[in-house]
């Protein structure tokens, strides 16, 4: 791939000290913006929730305000890949900054549920473009030798946004108000659309295709019918209930439908040639194994640490440090690493085995294991997930053509955030399953209704029960979390496999600069 002179050519700035062009390293903080916009919306909202309940009412629809953001986000995500390949990175790139701006406005003027739940769905449509055009905005800007230390910074964003977005929101809803968890957004979103606008120069692009709307409507249709099975299953509905068989099989026919259709268009949403690449489809394995592991352990970690450990909502989100800390800290190595060898096969196969690794000792937590103990194996899990998290996306962005960097890079976002999906909603039901099963078994029947409507407690609830009941629950969430986890290390252990068979292709260098700073100069001068 002939990406060289694009990283100096995309944008306009003179060279500072040797390094990246200052307009560059100011591009990539309003990326960095940008990406922790998408990621902390959600882990804000989250500690928001029972006050906005409290204010708007709709308890029943609570599930929706997160499940329309997901929804949009993941429906969104290849058409945003492939508006950019087609019409410019950066135009598409600032609409989708404008669209969940207006969105975080209108959610934060909310005046029902039914009205926050729309205006959660136009952020999710924001946030799908956010995420895809960060990364595909890396490709075209750092060549792929020295992507991998900007890509580990964006990794290191979002573990930052996991960590300290329960902390911000707790912290703007008791002073702010609730409605100041989306309010926020605005003045950080405005401040990256402007550098945006300012510093960022890509060659405009005229596509004369038109946008392959049936495929976007089958690709949309698909995500929605299968992320609602997942989110919806063994929850709101039995897993062999007709509804979820029903949206099983719309999900089913569509995506088949979708696949079929993309051999024929004439400018395809997911051109299926890129899945030819070994290496391409190796890592968009990897990723859905890796969002399936990542967000199944940042739901039960958290609550293992309250039922069990005695920790509260506040203190379980700090003690989850170990596994974010270790994920932010390996995720900038392996991208310096890899920056300055060129080489990273050893990163995805050490990630698969330290996940497998972590995960099954994660299994091994019971009634009686330390705060001190957990945290050494959360930080194993941690290592594995930082060596994984952009290895996955600077493989893939490497083993596709430039013209296809955009919906490289949207395909990959997507199947971690549908593998997030299934990782929430299999080890989710593995885990009330057995939940209720060791209640019935410890406490009769007592148990047995103490967690039919939800296997898990918040702290006021679990303070109310009886002792002995008490202690059947912490034992039977140490039982949950065991099958939950142990089901993540044998689903971590596929993705070690398929990093064994991925192929190391060496990654290009910059290249001489005194050789691309005519073009960079030139680029200065061209079209926005």
């Amino acid at each position: 791939m002939a990406e060289t002179g694009v990283a100096e050519a995309a944008v306009a700035g003179e060279e500072t000290g040797g390094g990246q062009p200052r307009s560059v390293r100011v591009v990539l903080l309003a990326l960095m913006i940008a990406m922790m916009l998408a990621m902390l919306d959600n882990m804000i909202i989250g500690t928001a929730m029972p006050t906005i309940v409290g204010e708007l009412g709709g308890l029943e629809h609570l599930s929706w305000v997160v499940t329309a953001y997901t929804l949009a986000t993941a429906a969104s995500t290849p058409l945003w890949g492939k508006l950019g390949d087609m019409y410019g990175r950066k135009g598409s790139f600032m609409t989708s900054i404008v669209i969940f701006l207006a969105g975080s406005a209108l959610s934060g003027m909310a005046q029902d549920m039914g009205q926050l739940i729309a205006f959660r769905a136009v952020q999710g449509l924001g946030a799908g473009g956010l995420m895809v055009g960060v990364m595909a905005i890396i490709g075209d800007l750092i060549p792929p030798r020295e992507r991998g230390k900007y890509q580990g910074m964006m990794a290191g964003v979002m573990a930052l946004a996991m960590i300290g977005g329960p902390l911000v929101g707790g912290t703007i809803t008791d002073h702010w108000g609730w409605r100041w968890a989306f309010y926020i957004n605005l003045p950080l979103g405005a401040l990256a659309l402007v550098a945006i606008s300012a510093v960022l120069h890509l060659p405009r692009k005229r596509a004369t295709a038109r946008i392959d709307y049936l495929g976007a409507v089958l690709l949309t249709v698909g995500i929605t019918a299968i992320v609602l099975v997942t989110t919806w299953g063994g929850t709101e509905y039995a897993w062999t209930s007709a509804r979820i068989m029903e949206l099983t099989g719309i999900g089913v026919a569509a995506l088949v439908g979708f696949g079929f259709w993309q051999t024929r268009a004439a400018e395809p949403i997911v051109p299926l040639h890129i899945f030819r690449s070994r290496n391409f489809t190796l890592m968009s394995v990897i990723g859905f194994i890796t969002g399936f592991v990542m967000f199944g352990a940042t739901l039960f970690l958290p609550l293992y640490q309250q039922a069990v450990q005695g920790a509260s909502a506040t203190n379980s989100g700090l003690l989850l440090l170990p596994m974010l800390g270790a994920m932010l800290v390996t995720s900038l190595v392996a991208g310096r690493v890899t920056t300055s060898t060129g080489r990273y096969k050893v990163f995805p196969v050490a990630g698969g085995a330290l996940m497998a690794v972590g995960l099954y000792l994660l299994s091994l937590m019971d009634t009686g294991t330390s705060r001190f103990t957990s945290g050494v194996y959360m930080a194993v899990v941690g290592l594995g997930m930082g060596c994984l998290m952009q290895i996955t996306m600077l493989v893939a962005q490497n083993s596709v053509e430039m013209k296809d960097m955009g919906v490289a890079s949207s395909s990959t976002t997507l199947f971690r955030t549908v593998g997030s999906s299934f990782g929430v909603a299999i080890m989710g039901a593995l885990f009330n399953h057995r939940v209720q099963d060791v209640m019935t078994e410890k406490a009769g029947a007592l148990g047995s209704r103490v967690t039919e409507r939800s296997a898990q407690l918040d702290a006021t609830s679990l303070a109310k029960l009886p002792v002995p009941v008490r202690e059947a629950y912490q034992y039977a969430v140490s039982s949950g979390t065991h099958g939950a986890f142990l089901l993540g290390s044998a689903v971590a252990v596929a993705a070690l496999v398929a990093a064994v068979f991925v192929k190391e292709v060496p990654l290009k260098g910059a290249g001489p600069r005194q050789a691309d700073a005519p073009t960079a100069r030139a680029a200065a001068a061209g079209p926005a």
